[in-house]
C-alpha cells in the first residue's frame, strides 16, 4: 500500500496535486514573461488538468497535451528522439505524440504517475518551466 498522499491507489497523480502543478506552471510562465498552456495527463494518457494563460497562443493548448502524452507514454522527457523517429512517431500516432521539448513524466516513488506538457514559449522556456514545476512538486529525478 502506498502512503504518499499525492498518489492514488492506481498509481496516478491526484487531481489536487495536478491542479497545483498547473498553477505553478502558469505562475512560472508569468514570472519569466511567457504566456503558456499546461496539461497534465495520467499514465493512460487521460487529461487530468489543463489551463492556459489568457495570452497563450491557440495552438499551445493542443501542443502541451501532446507533450504530456508523449512523456507519460514513453516515460522520458520529450526531445530525446533521433531525427527519423521524431518524424515517424507523430505520423504513426496521428499527431498524438511529439518530440518537441517541454514535456516530462512525473515520477513518484519509482512509478510514472502522470505526464506534464508545457507549450507557448521557446522550447528552452517550455523545458525550463517544466523543470521548475517538477522541482516544486518534489518528484523523483529522471
Amino acid at each position: 500500500m502506498n502512503d504518499d498522499p499525492r498518489i492514488g491507489t492506481r498509481q496516478f497523480l491526484k487531481s489536487a496535486a495536478a491542479l497545483k502543478a498547473v498553477t505553478v506552471a502558469l505562475d512560472e510562465g508569468r514570472r519569466i514573461g511567457v504566456p503558456i498552456s499546461v496539461a497534465i495527463v495520467d499514465p493512460s494518457l487521460t487529461l487530468v488538468a489543463f489551463a492556459r494563460d489568457d495570452a497563450a497562443t491557440p495552438h499551445s493548448a493542443e501542443t502541451c497535451r501532446r507533450k504530456a502524452q508523449t512523456a507519460a507514454s514513453t516515460r522520458k522527457a520529450t526531445g530525446w528522439m533521433p531525427a527519423a523517429l521524431a518524424i515517424e512517431l507523430p505520423m504513426a500516432t496521428g499527431g498524438l505524440l511529439t518530440n518537441v521539448p517541454g514535456g516530462s513524466p512525473i515520477k513518484l516513488n519509482g512509478s510514472i504517475v502522470a505526464g506534464i506538457g508545457i507549450a507557448g514559449g521557446t522550447v528552452e522556456q517550455d523545458a525550463q518551466i517544466c523543470a521548475a514545476v517538477l522541482k516544486h512538486l518534489e518528484v523523483d529525478p529522471d
